[in-house]
């Protein structure tokens, strides 16, 4: 079994709960308010500036200029492609620059954002681990929604991107290239890429739910029980 298979696998939990999140089944529906998808957004944007800078980081990993340049073409394509279609939602759920003036990330985009920046200060193998989720999660939603119909455009257009064969190819790349990666490594390394694989599989489920609950930094601090 390949290494992509073999993680998928041990992270199949993890993943099922975020096929089975309200968030997720609310694009599907077409029910997700659009305040939840509205903060979602923002903080996508916030994840995805760092996730290219990561990508960036890949190419600077890479010890083959070949492996250079794809990493530099999907960092580009981060920034290009994904950003485009955050603008339009951006444009879709009235973002304005005072919504950005006040923009903070939640707790759970500022660790995961932090989790890629550790996880790269290893090696290649280390960098795709970490960011890999993100791509191939995000694929197989887009694909298990593709037959969704939400009547709401801008969920049409959200499970589209996801769905489609130009997101399919980059993810594919990515797998093949992991699996070559992890190919004849130790057992010992292999398990230390597989965690930081579950590490990321984790986050993205939390960043459904922080999503979701409309996370922030304040603390509900419960009185003190009498004594």
């Amino acid at each position: 079994m390949t290494f992509c298979k073999e993680v998928r696998n041990e992270c199949n939990d993890l993943w099922e709960a975020s096929f089975d999140h309200p968030f997720v089944k609310g694009i599907e529906e077409g029910t997700l308010p659009l305040d939840v998808f509205k903060y979602y957004v923002m903080q996508d944007a916030y994840y995805l500036t760092h996730f290219a800078k990561v990508q960036a980081i890949g190419a600077v990993k890479a010890t083959d200029l070949e492996t250079t340049k794809r990493f530099a073409y999907h960092s580009e394509q981060t920034c290009a492609a994904e950003m485009a279609l955050h603008e339009s939602f951006m444009e879709l759920l009235n973002v304005k620059e005072t919504d950005w003036a006040t923009f903070e990330p939640s707790p759970t985009a500022y660790s995961y954002v932090s989790h890629m920046y550790r996880s790269a200060e290893g090696d290649l193998a280390d960098v795709l681990a970490t960011i890999l989720p993100c791509y191939w999660l995000y694929y197989e939603i887009g694909e298990r929604l593709k037959e969704a119909t939400p009547k709401h455009p801008i969920y049409q257009k959200w499970i589209a991107t996801y769905g489609s064969e130009w997101f399919k190819e980059l993810v594919n790349e990515q797998i093949i290239r992991m699996d070559h990666l992890a190919e004849n490594l130790p057992e010992k390394r292999r398990q230390e890429l597989k965690d930081r694989f579950r590490r990321s599989s984790y986050y993205e489920w939390n960043f459904w739910e922080q999503a979701w609950t409309m996370e922030t930094w304040s603390v509900n601090v419960s009185s003190k029980a009498e004594v």
